[in-house]
């Protein structure tokens, strides 16, 4: 199992690398690179193209600004692509969001929420995890753990 995880920018690793190490976390084989849609448009084509071949399952597109990065990917290949809208410093990250989800009919893009690259990487489980039962499994005890997590601040506030 294999999720690649392409940015348009170096700049976007701060928030990539959380779902990096969410995805390695789980066991998740992650390959990360450097792509820009818009100034290596014929890169960005190869790679989506040769996705498949090289093993890749799951692609998820992090871009800032006019974050068509996603969008190109998705355009060329069928397997799953995940947008994750990066904050950018112009309109607080609305411009990466509605570039991403916005795609016309026959091209989809999941999307997550600007920044949410915790998300992104869960959506990718759990697409894995329907060909592979031991991330189903690891995602069932991640929501046990969260759910253990929550009761365990709410008791703390209750006997305060």
């Amino acid at each position: 199992m294999k999720v690649a995880i392409i940015m348009g920018s170096d700049s976007d690793y701060k928030v990539v690398e959380k779902t990096e190490k969410v995805l390695k976390d789980f066991g998740v084989e992650t390959q990360v690179r450097v792509i820009s849609a818009h100034r290596t448009p014929n890169r960005a084509m190869e790679f989506a193209k040769e996705a498949e071949e090289n093993g890749v399952e799951v692609i998820i597109g992090a871009a800032g600004k006019a974050a068509h990065l996603p969008g190109v990917l998705a355009a060329f290949t069928v397997l799953p692509v995940i947008g994750l809208p990066i904050k950018s410093s112009t309109m607080d990250g609305l411009d990466s969001l509605l570039s991403i989800v916005q795609m016309p009919k026959g091209i989809p893009v999941a999307t997550v929420a600007i920044n949410g690259a915790e998300n992104a990487a869960l959506l990718a489980i759990q697409i894995l995890s329907v060909k592979y039962t031991q991330l189903r499994e690891k995602l069932k005890a991640f929501r046990e753990m969260q759910e253990k997590e929550v009761i365990e601040k709410d008791e703390a506030f209750l006997n305060k």
